[in-house]
């Protein structure tokens, strides 16, 4: 990888009229807006559709695109949809926050409009994306078409045991019961895909590239656990028999109890990872380098028993390691790797890193202690390394320097030469431009220098997370020019 830089912006983050940012108008202005200011990449988070707490890594499908995402002007202009339709619905009233409440009482009704406009036009192509997608789309499908009939509960709480077990049988009936429900999940799907792909080969003409996250698990209130539960450890009945998490330690005295089934690592090495070759192809439609979340994990990893409403008691288990990492960097060679390496490491976990060669994460937010060294500090991010101010879970710059004791404050400002005509954003990022690791991500909201009521999330937290917009000004050519300038002295460009 040569040196460069790109952008932190979820997608849900981009301005819209409909409560949420989606693959229209604002995303290509996006792209413009990167290609202008010098960039490379723009890193989002995962696309898939949310569950239960809005979060990106807790979704439906490891393989569906989010319906939140599909643009409804794009949807009128393919008259699939007429403009009275959308424009007259409460999208949410704050244009800084999205509303998921509103966003899921009126997102889908419009939709079910345009598949009912679209399902006979676009049948031949929606016949072509479902063979493409059988793999995965079958099952997503009526996984939804279920959850739409049992009232949005989680598929442990379904009333029938055989379809809650996914026996063919079961699922061979609920098929012919609901397939007008299940075209129309589809069709939700040939959209997004349809959508995206315009807005990435745009990207590609632009110079731009995606950096996308797979999170490490998946929710046990997806398709993926239901319609395969092989592969995660759960007992007879589907429950789980430990779940994910990380112990306490300097933040969380608790521990982070995550609440994802394991996977059964055994059966999955028997058949080659051949779930994992999925998955990875499934996010390579979609990202040029993809962010491997949580890849401690892969050493050894935190279960929990199940029932337990805390992630103090726990115990490591030791992961797939690289027999897992190897058939992921050597099975795609057009896709590259980030290893989300950050939380508690040992010896073994640096070990699988290096022996991977995939790149680490340096959070510079985290590399400022006065009393001693640290892996994050400017300096020590080697060039094998991806160099972040601060990730979606951390703290905006704004956020970081209210909330950091005073000692460590002066020593950043001395650390980094903070002049009184330079504000603390743009010392950090001048600071993360001039280190040596291969690529530099910004924060948006650190270029644009909000304040902490712009964080994307508060790990351990539930609720008023995932929310932040940017307004649809807060971009210019001015800006673009800023960053640049910043990018070409730093030689990123």
């Amino acid at each position: 990888m040569e040196r460069k830089s790109g952008i932190l912006l979820p997608m849900s983050s981009l301005p819209s009229p409909y409560g949420i940012g989606t693959m229209g108008k604002s995303a290509y202005q996006f792209v413009d807006f990167l290609k202008a200011a010098g960039q490379k990449y723009w890193q989002v988070l995962p696309l898939g559709p949310t569950s239960f707490g809005d979060s990106p890594y807790s979704s439906f499908s490891s393989f569906a695109g989010n319906p939140y995402f599909i643009d409804l002007d794009l949807l009128i202009k393919d008259k699939l949809l007429r403009s009275s339709e959308v424009k007259n619905r409460d999208w949410g009233s704050d244009p800084d926050r999205i509303d998921y409440a509103r966003i899921f009482e009126n997102r889908f009704p419009v939709l079910r409009l345009a598949f009912q406009r679209g399902k006979e036009r676009y049948a031949r192509e929606i016949g072509d994306f479902r063979r493409e997608n059988a793999a995965w789309l079958e099952n997503y499908a009526l996984y939804m078409a279920l959850k739409a009939s049992f009232g949005m509960v989680s598929w442990t709480e379904w009333p029938d045991r055989e379809i809650r077990l996914h026996k063919p049988e079961a699922v061979e009936r609920y098929r012919r019961q609901y397939a007008e429900e299940i075209d129309f999940w589809v069709f939700c799907q040939f959209l997004f895909f349809r959508q995206w792909k315009e807005l990435r080969s745009y990207a590609h003409e632009q110079g731009i590239q995606f950096i996308g996250d797979v999170p490490i698990y998946v929710a046990l209130d997806s398709a993926d656990v239901w319609a395969e539960p092989k592969y995660f450890q759960l007992d007879s009945d589907g429950v789980p028999k430990e779940v994910a998490g990380v112990p306490p330690d300097a933040f969380t005295e608790d521990g982070q109890l995550w609440g994802n089934p394991l996977y059964d690592y055994d059966v999955m090495k028997a058949d080659g990872f051949g779930w994992w070759i999925r998955r990875i192809e499934g996010a390579g439609r979609l990202f040029d380098m993809i962010r491997i979340d949580h890849f401690r994990g892969f050493e050894s990893y935190w279960a929990v028993p199940f029932g337990n409403t805390t992630a103090k008691i726990g115990r490591w288990r030791p992961g797939p390691g690289m027999a897992l990492v190897g058939v992921l960097t050597s099975w795609f060679h057009d896709l590259s790797f980030i290893a989300e390496d950050l939380g508690y490491t040992t010896p073994e976990v640096e070990k699988l890193l290096k022996d991977s060669k995939l790149p680490g994460m340096k959070i510079l937010e985290f590399g400022f202690d006065p009393k001693g060294e640290s892996d994050y500090m400017p300096h020590n991010c080697v060039n094998n390394s991806i160099c972040y101010v601060g990730t979606h879970d951390n703290e905006v710059v704004n956020g970081w320097i209210r909330h950091t004791d005073k000692a460590t404050l002066r020593y950043a400002k001395e650390y980094m030469h903070i002049g009184e005509d330079e504000s603390w954003c743009e010392a950090m990022l001048r600071t993360g431009m001039s280190t040596a690791s291969k690529l530099f991500v910004m924060q948006m909201q650190d270029i644009l220098e909000l304040g902490e009521e712009s964080r994307i999330n508060t790990p351990g937290v539930l609720g008023n997370n995932w929310q932040w917009r940017m307004r649809p000004d807060a971009v210019d050519k001015k800006l673009a020019r800023k960053i640049r300038k910043l990018t070409e002295t730093y030689r990123r460009l």
